[in-house]
């Protein structure tokens, strides 16, 4: 796949879902000044999940910020929304005029290496719109990010860029796994904001 000449309106899944992969769509320099910005002054927390009646707080760190308070459940715990950031606000601009979608809201997530990941799992929680758009927008360090068909168990692989958007939508969650495999090889942190649209 030529990433830097990415086809916006090719559907990467070959079924039961769409992604669609941007590439870059900001230049370097301005990827690498969003990624200082966004480690300076996102209220950067450990993020907590109850996994079996246990408590679990993961190395990997998390925000969340929105229109208003939301509150967003997921693995048992509840977040609540702070108020947009500038840089925040800019970026949900320029995702929104690139994928043609509209986000009211924005899971920040921050892997200090390769060696923190995320394991298979769907956005499917109930207070995300039904078969809405969710724009994942990358920066710092480049990862391998992965598709897994609930049924097939086809897979489909990405190699996300400093600055790149990757737009999941239609019924991509109700039929499809992602993930962020855990590697050795990358030392430097990752930023990933992932807006999304969350329904009262």
């Amino acid at each position: 796949m030529d990433l830097f000449n990415a086809d916006i309106n090719l559907n990467h899944l070959p079924f039961d879902g769409i992604v669609n992969y941007y590439g870059p769509i900001m230049p370097i320099k301005k990827a690498q000044d969003y990624y200082e910005r966004l480690l300076r002054n996102i209220n950067w927390e450990n993020d907590k999940a109850i996994l079996f009646g246990k408590l679990i707080v993961t190395k990997r760190k998390v925000a969340w910020y929105g229109d208003q308070e939301f509150n967003y459940t997921y693995s048992n715990t509840t977040k609540y929304a702070l108020p947009w950031t500038t840089e925040l606000l800019e970026l949900k601009e320029l995702v929104e005029k690139k994928s043609g979608e509209t986000y009211n809201s924005c899971l920040l997530n921050l892997y200090h290496t390769g060696e923190e990941g995320m394991a298979w799992h769907s956005d499917g929680e109930k207070d995300l719109k039904k078969n809405g758009a969710i724009g994942s927008l990358s920066f710092g360090a480049e990862r391998k990010f992965m598709f897994k068909h609930k049924v097939t168990k086809q897979k489909v692989d990405f190699y996300l860029e400093k600055g790149s958007l990757l737009v999941m939508k239609g019924a991509t969650q109700t039929n499809w796994l992602h993930r962020l495999p855990p590697t050795k090889k990358v030392k430097k942190p990752r930023i990933n904001l992932t807006f999304r649209t969350i329904t009262l």
